[in-house]
């Protein structure tokens, strides 16, 4: 994404620039940055390294590629002797001769090992080379007292160097490094948490984890509100788009562009030539993704638990039964696809990570392996009665007040479990779900929920919440005189500190949009978009 299109993450780039910022003043915090592919890791840092500028610290951003020792060797070298240059106000070259040249006179002991490191690679030996680029760093803040900040992303790849104890190497020098910042970046999620609590996994020098989400409901919005300011696209579509995509900026960008390319063209039509022609830019690449699980042994079985998933038969129980095979054996091939980043366990849930894959899963690839013929005209007709089926279905339901939808949703619960924001609870089987009046403030609308073994009140409030709010509704609460309760408040706006201290004290639970939306993709429910 341009400049100009940059929305939310804001959270992530004041963690980034105050970990910096702390680096100047000595105390040195390493971070790792995670998320799905494509959901916009490095576009926040290019954005960081865009507004970021003190002549006391040197920025290196690496893409760790599949490629020799030696190649990494000189490109290091070189993206650190350039980025060191950038503010001397010297002519620059992409060349590691002439950037080693004009470097000698400032750190002369450091270009000193940069030779041996060179002819080392040379020799093609790789004993402590990795160890020895990384080192560099703290031998330019010996000679000038410069600090850096060494950003690695897809950091992981370093394993394909064939170095051996490749994170043993660096965790003790990670250790002893104190003007040496890391940021590593990484799209496979679970690999490097795994990487981290053992791995890397140090009493000094542990990694701040910081997770980059998909953009929320208001940056997707906004984004598309800016992108596309000079069409005008029907309000209820543009949600839907904001509901299809899941905020994903790689699906938002080419939905955007094929907009703003053909105007006249419907949102199904786009999407048509996205994800079911063949040359679109989605089906090529899904098709690509699908490669990774054909290629494994039992292939069949992957393709399959990804599909039932995508189709909302997402508990292992149910998987087990449609497919016929023991649930011990499923879950090994579940387990192969939350390390592979694919699928997202949650309680008794599994979720594909990528919704929009889904949707190609569900209602192409699907559809057209199991065809029985090659009658395309056929095929593509299904398909775009498929999306205008979703479209419809989102529109009708958010034509309904949240309450009614939230209380469809409740009672679509069967006693599973779930854990939100490290809360793990279960999700009671209700035999009786009604709306109640409140009238407690702005709090009116609310819903009563009961089982045999407890009562949940629910409220909704399209504002942002007070302590006030939250006294008053647990007040009310005690009314429904049943021992074992779950008081709930939907707001559809943050609230602030101290809401959220008060309503911990008062033991009410405050759902934002975003969790009311994880227990509608689990459902299979359209998002609530506001």
């Amino acid at each position: 994404m341009t400049k100009d299109t940059f929305f939310g993450r804001k959270l992530c780039l004041d963690i980034l620039n105050k970990r910096v910022s702390d680096l100047k003043d000595g105390y040195r915090q390493n971070i790792a940055i995670v998320g799905d592919e494509l959901v916009g890791k490095t576009t926040l840092v290019f954005r960081f390294l865009e507004s970021f500028f003190d002549t006391r610290i040197i920025t290196l951003y690496v893409e760790v590629r599949p490629e020799s020792v030696a190649a990494f060797a000189r490109r290091f070298i070189g993206i650190l002797l350039y980025s060191f240059l950038a503010n001397s106000g010297t002519p620059l070259k992409e060349d590691i001769d002439f950037l080693i040249l004009r470097s000698e006179r400032y750190i002369p002991r450091t270009v000193e090992k940069i030779r041996t490191i060179l002819c080392a690679v040379d020799k093609r030996k790789k004993n402590n080379i990795f160890t020895e680029l990384l080192s560099l760093c703290e031998s330019v803040h010996q000679e000038t007292g410069k600090s850096s900040v060494v950003i690695m992303d897809e950091f992981q790849n370093v394993e394909n160097l064939g170095i051996a104890n490749i994170y043993r190497e660096w965790s003790r020098l990670l250790i002893s490094q104190k003007n040496t910042m890391y940021v590593i970046i990484s799209s496979m999620k679970y690999k490097t948490r795994t990487i981290l609590s053992k791995d890397l996994s140090l009493l000094f020098g542990n990694f701040e984890m910081v997770a980059v989400e998909p953009l929320d409901i208001a940056s997707s919005q906004q984004y598309l509100n800016q992108r596309l300011s000079g069409i005008c696209l029907d309000q209820g579509l543009a949600k839907f788009i904001v509901h299809f995509t899941g905020g994903y900026p790689l699906y938002l960008e080419v939905i955007t562009e094929e907009l703003l390319k053909v105007q006249n063209l419907s949102l199904p039509d786009i999407l048509d030539r996205l994800l079911f022609d063949a040359s679109g830019t989605l089906n090529q690449r899904f098709s690509t993704c699908m490669k990774r699980f054909l290629d494994l042994p039992n292939s069949n079985d992957y393709v399959s638990i990804l599909y039932l998933v995508a189709s909302g038969r997402n508990k292992v129980k149910d998987i087990a039964n449609a497919l016929n095979k023991p649930v011990k054996q499923l879950q090994l091939r579940i387990n192969r696809l939350m390390e592979m980043d694919t699928i997202t366990r949650n309680g008794d849930f599994l979720g594909i990570n990528d919704r929009v894959f889904g949707f190609w899963l569900r209602f192409v690839y699907k559809e057209k392996s199991r065809s029985l013929t090659y009658d395309a005209k056929f095929q593509n007709t299904k398909f775009r009665d498929h999306i205008e089926e979703m479209i419809g279905e989102y529109m009708s339901s958010s034509q309904k007040p949240v309450f009614e939808r939230v209380a469809e949703l409740m009672r679509s619960f069967e006693d599973d479990t779930l854990q939100i924001e490290k809360r793990k609870f279960k999700l009671d089987h209700f035999r009786e779900v009604k709306p109640v009046q409140l009238n407690i403030g702005n709090l009116r609308h609310g819903l009563i929920c009961r089982s045999q073994e407890s009562v949940w009140i629910v409220a909704f409030k399209t504002e942002a919440l007070t302590e006030e709010e939250i006294t008053a509704f647990s007040r009310e609460c005690k009314k429904f005189r049943s021992k074992l309760q779950r008081k709930i408040i939907i707001a559809f706006k943050d609230s602030d500190s101290n809401v959220r201290l008060k309503a911990m004290e008062e033991k009410v639970w405050t759902w934002d949009i975003n969790n009311l939306n994880k227990f509608m993709d689990l459902y299979s429910k359209p998002r609530v978009i506001v």
